[in-house]
């Protein structure tokens, strides 16, 4: 078949990956003039089956009030009023029950379990060309950091899940938190504990996006950069073509891949996909002395703030602000991210400029991502990640291209399909121009 991807992320990238191998002919079109310049960019560096967990949790009403008035918030609500913003926070609000945590954080598991599996084989099949020091790969572990009693009694939940779908983790005291990462003895005194997930790993998602699209050529697809989506032409039969500034692009099935802005493209379409454009920022510093930072990754869970070690760089990334799709590098922001490093490793001279970066983060209210079939015949959706989308990419991307395929996906997955929100659909007529904030 003939098949189109829209949107040349590390989702778009793995899924033509996955379909040209399977005997496809794909196309792949994106904006940016390179594959994983988006949200792929600068994002943690972390690929965290063991930590995937979905933001809307018990207490998180609560505590989104109480972050509102600290100087350092892990999350940040504009107080624009737009539906599609309120209509997000209000699915997320009532994802926060024990039970729906539950329910969604294995759901994240499966799938974050099954794509480091893909990840693997893959790595294993293509050493030759893609290698861990292409992307600065390691596999080292996850720490997740508790600097109070009550962070700590809370991670007993995530633990019995962990239990109940046998992944491995090290409930860990200070002194065990210190001997993963030595460069912690400065602050131990900060601590309470931690959890560790040996089997979380760390890569340049970025470098990973650019060497794979270089693979899938090699495979026969064929990218188009600096290519601009207008609109979606669709027939009585499903979608017919993709009308660009560059001329229509048609195929026998058509892949919506753009992350964020997949949304306001459907909604010309008349579907209403629960995606909302989740805002985080990064700093990347140089390493100088590896003795003093991090080896692995660390997430402080007080700031929810990752520091990833990628080579002789450190990745400093986390936040959550919902302001729609504005893209603004606010220097509070990186305060934040300054401060986290410096108080957890006082030790590293922090550069008077940092490589300071911001992306929009697709995030659905139970933090699930929606994989599979749409209302459309023809039309297949992959987007929906959150800040999950290096870890779950080749997991999904595999099982989108079984399904499209006509094959039986390895996991169970019909609860990834966008049908669990199919009953509080609002459809908006067919015809709708995309939002102008989120133009393509």
């Amino acid at each position: 078949m003939k098949i189109l991807v829209m949107g040349s992320g590390i989702i778009g990238t793995t899924t033509a990956f996955y379909l040209a191998r399977q005997g496809h002919q794909v196309d792949v079109i994106d904006r940016q003039p390179a594959a994983g310049m988006e949200t792929s960019f600068a994002n943690a560096g972390q690929i965290s089956p063991g930590y995937s967990s979905p933001w809307a949790a018990p207490g998180i009403p609560f505590k989104a009030l109480k972050w509102m008035f600290s100087r350092h918030s892990p999350l940040a609500i504009s107080p624009r009023l737009e539906w599609d913003k309120i209509q997000f926070v209000t699915r997320l609000f009532g994802q926060c029950t024990a039970g729906r945590y539950h329910i969604n954080k294995s759901r994240m598991l499966r799938l974050a379990d099954y794509s480091q599996h893909n990840l693997a084989q893959f790595r294993e099949e293509n050493a030759e060309v893609i290698g861990p020091d292409s992307f600065d790969h390691q596999n080292l572990g996850t720490l997740q950091l508790f600097r109070t009693r009550k962070q700590l009694r809370a991670a007993t939940q995530d633990m019995a899940i962990l239990d109940q779908l046998g992944i491995p983790y090290q409930a860990l005291d200070v002194d065990q938190c210190v001997d993963a990462e030595p460069a912690l003895q400065t602050v131990r005194h900060k601590l309470t504990g931690g959890l560790r997930l040996p089997n979380d790993e760390t890569g340049d998602c970025h470098a990973m996006a650019r060497s794979l699209a270089q693979l899938c050529e090699s495979l026969g697809v064929r990218f188009h950069y600096n290519v601009s989506i207008d609109e979606i032409e669709q027939g009585q039969s499903g979608i017919e073509s993709v009308l660009t500034h560059e001329g229509r692009f048609s195929a026998d099935r058509y892949v919506m891949a753009l992350g964020s802005f997949s949304a306001p493209l459907l909604q010309s379409l008349g579907i209403d996909l629960p995606v909302y454009p989740v805002q985080g920022y990064s700093i990347t510093l140089p390493i100088d002395d590896q003795s003093h930072a991090p080896r692995s990754t660390l997430m402080d869970e007080t700031y929810k703030v990752a520091l990833t070690r990628l080579g002789n760089r450190l990745r400093v990334a986390g936040m959550a602000e919902l302001d729609g799709y504005r893209k603004i590098l606010k220097p509070e922001r990186r305060r934040t991210l300054r401060h986290v490093v410096a108080d957890l490793f006082p030790q590293i001279a922090l550069p008077q400029q940092d490589e300071f970066w911001t992306g929009l983060r697709p995030m659905t209210p139970d933090g699930t991502p929606i994989v599979g079939a749409s209302t459309i015949d023809n039309l297949f959706i992959n987007t929906g990640h959150g800040t999950l989308g290096w870890t779950m990419s080749f997991g999904s991307a595999r099982l989108l291209a079984d399904l499209i395929s006509g094959r039986q996906p390895d996991i169970q997955h019909e609860d990834f399909s966008m049908s669990r929100y199919l009953s509080s659909q609002h459809h908006k007529p067919v015809g709708q121009k995309p939002l102008a904030s989120a133009r393509l």
